[in-house]
């Protein structure tokens, strides 16, 4: 067993509608032609020369790939900065802030950013105080700070956070799980918010959370709560650890275990604390990052958390209010080996195109991530390795992770966010780094993915310390963007410019039964041989949320065949004969009216 830089003891891995731009121009590869020129001039000049064209040639080279993501922080207007409160004590809440959300909080079509901040801990300088952050997006890749006039920035020490439409009155809530009280945000419409945490009983008390998730467990159109915890730290309790002669974080197993909360929406409001009804409340673990979503496929709505040095929770949802922890039985409590992992962040989508959601989880340094394959029948196998999801990341602490489609061929790429703990430890004793590039795995389609990290334009060398990772189409114009939030450091901002002639479809539900935003129906999208599958989710990654619009890529196909929506509830509606290239809004209970979707 190797120790790590946190105090973690962990075995070291055996193997090391509005419409927008269709995208439609050629795709830019190099000229065999030009390709062997260069060759026979390279015969004809030194190695050294050699190796100077190489590295020239390589930039542009770069450039090219099937991903192109362009940083554009500077002219965006993001003046955020985040902090996690840090006075040298190495408190270890420091290490695990925080998520960030995207979502539409004003209904104009645009999706905004919500940015999650520390606050001071014990014996740090008090200055100009901390906050969240709200940005509505105005456009263009540019973003205004709105988060005076919406009353979202002082809610705490934050740390994860979702959004969804809790109270199905047409506009995104918020809810963010803190070190501290956590707060409830009522969207009145107006471009404000409202704390309503006390009056609708969300508060959970003083505890350290993690991952937060809305969804409707019980199938009667409200959205329920589902909120993590990590560890009991108080600062009274607080221990640190020794390495190499230095003090350093402790790890989770150095704090006692505290159950996770789920709180049943009354529909006036107000929701009711069934953490000991449920079943929820007999499990105490680490949490981190949470995932609402049906892995069984038997119509409700499951949690998967992920737990920090410890075995993950399954929690299987009987559909009607009982829980029952099934990660054992399912395969994915653990790694291939039988041993728990700093498990960090998880999504999921159904990579391999075979009808079944599976799931990536982003772990510690000198940890393989572990892709879930969904074998059906409530089990999953320890693909990783098979599917090449392993490359690159290995020698990194993983936070945040996002299936998405960057180059629209269909097939749901991997995007992970990695970055290391603090400044003061020297990371090359560890072969690991502080900093770290940005990991996009693409989907080749053959049920593998390949590195191209090197090859997505600018973003190769761009350094984060990525936490919470989002993607989201933030222009409307088809292609999959990404935001981070950087540990101590501005946010960064990607933009992707990746141009292909793939067509795409992005689908947005509105529940008339069922809640408002679909959280947690399942889409079909079927054109041609391209058979895709996704779900509506409050809440993912690294304790963050993002992809309230599900995207499609389409690959060559301009029209889609049949869209097949599952309501939460069991209700079905099917769509058909429909045009790519938009974003569509599916309304529940239209399909059998001949309504056309907009």
């Amino acid at each position: 067993m190797d120790e790590n830089p946190m105090g973690r003891r962990t075995s070291m891995d055996r193997l090391g509608g509005t419409g927008g731009g269709t995208g439609v121009s050629p795709v830019l590869r190099p000229k065999h032609g030009q390709d062997a020129r260069a060759t026979r001039r390279n015969r004809r000049v030194g190695p050294w020369a050699v190796a100077w064209l190489l590295a020239c040639a390589l930039p542009a080279a770069r450039a090219q790939g099937p991903i192109v993501l362009r940083d554009v922080t500077a002219p965006s207007g993001i003046a955020f900065r985040h902090t996690d409160g840090g006075s040298g004590r190495h408190y270890i809440v420091e290490t695990i802030a925080s998520g960030l959300a995207t979502f539409d909080g004003d209904n104009d079509g645009l999706v905004d950013l919500y940015f999650l901040n520390g606050r001071p801990l014990r014996g740090t300088p008090a200055g100009v105080a901390p906050r969240n952050a709200l940005y509505r997006n105005a456009g263009g890749f540019r973003f205004v700070d709105v988060t005076g006039k919406a009353g979202v920035g002082e809610a705490g020490y934050g740390l994860g956070v979702c959004a969804a439409d809790y109270d199905n009155d047409g506009w995104l809530d918020l809810y963010v799980n803190n070190f501290g009280t956590n707060v409830l945000y009522r969207n009145r419409g107006d471009g404000t918010f409202a704390d309503v945490t006390s009056a609708a009983g969300v508060a959970r008390g003083h505890a350290v959370g993690a991952g937060a998730n809305f969804l409707d467990f019980d199938g009667d159109g409200n959205l329920d709560l589902f909120a993590a915890s990590y560890i009991g730290f108080t600062y009274e309790n607080h221990v640190t650890t020794v390495v190499r002669g230095a003090a350093w974080y402790a790890g989770p197993r150095d704090f006692p275990r505290r159950p996770n909360h789920l709180f049943h929406n009354r529909g006036d409001g107000t929701f009711a604390d069934v953490t000991a009804g449920s079943g929820i409340g007999a499990h105490r673990g680490a949490g981190m990052g949470t995932l609402c979503f049906d892995y069984d496929d038997d119509g409700d709505t499951d949690v998967f958390v992920c737990n920090d040095q410890a075995l993950n929770f399954l929690f299987r949802n009987d559909g009607g209010g009982k829980f029952t922890e099934a990660a054992l039985e399912a395969g994915v409590a653990c790694n291939y080996a039988g041993e728990p992992v700093g498990s960090m962040g998880a999504d999921c989508a159904d990579y391999d195109h075979d009808g079944r959601l599976d799931f990536f989880m982003t772990d510690f340094q000198r940890q393989k991530p572990i892709l879930y394959r969904n074998l059906g029948h409530g089990l999953f196998e320890d693909a990783t390795m098979r599917a090449g999801a392993a490359v690159r990341s290995f020698p990194y602490v993983k936070w945040g992770c996002a299936f998405a489609d960057f180059d629209n061929d269909g097939h749901p790429d991997l995007f992970i966010g990695c970055g290391h703990l603090g400044e003061d430890l020297d990371p090359s004793a560890d072969r690991t780094s502080y900093m770290v590039a940005p990991i996009v795995l693409r989907n080749t389609g053959r049920g593998t993915f390949e590195d191209v990290s090197d090859a997505i334009g600018d973003a190769a060398r761009i350094k984060l310390i990525a936490r919470g990772v989002a993607c989201e189409d933030l222009d409307n114009d088809g292609r999959i963007d990404v935001v981070v939030l950087n540990l101590r450091r501005p946010p960064t901002l990607l933009r992707n410019e990746s141009v292909t002639a793939n067509h795409w479809l992005q689908v947005r539900l509105r529940g008339v039964k069922t809640n408002r935003d679909g959280v947690g129906a399942r889409v079909r999208v079927i054109a041609g041989s391209l058979a895709q599958l996704a779900e509506v989710h409050s809440g993912r990654g690294y304790q963050s949320h993002f992809g309230n619009r599900l995207h499609f890529g389409l690959g060559k196909h301009d029209r889609v065949d049949r869209i097949e929506v599952r309501w939460i509830g069991g209700g079905v509606d099917v769509f058909e004969n429909l045009p790519a290239d938009r974003l569509l809004t599916l309304t529940e209970g239209s399909s059998g009216r001949g309504d056309t979707p907009k």
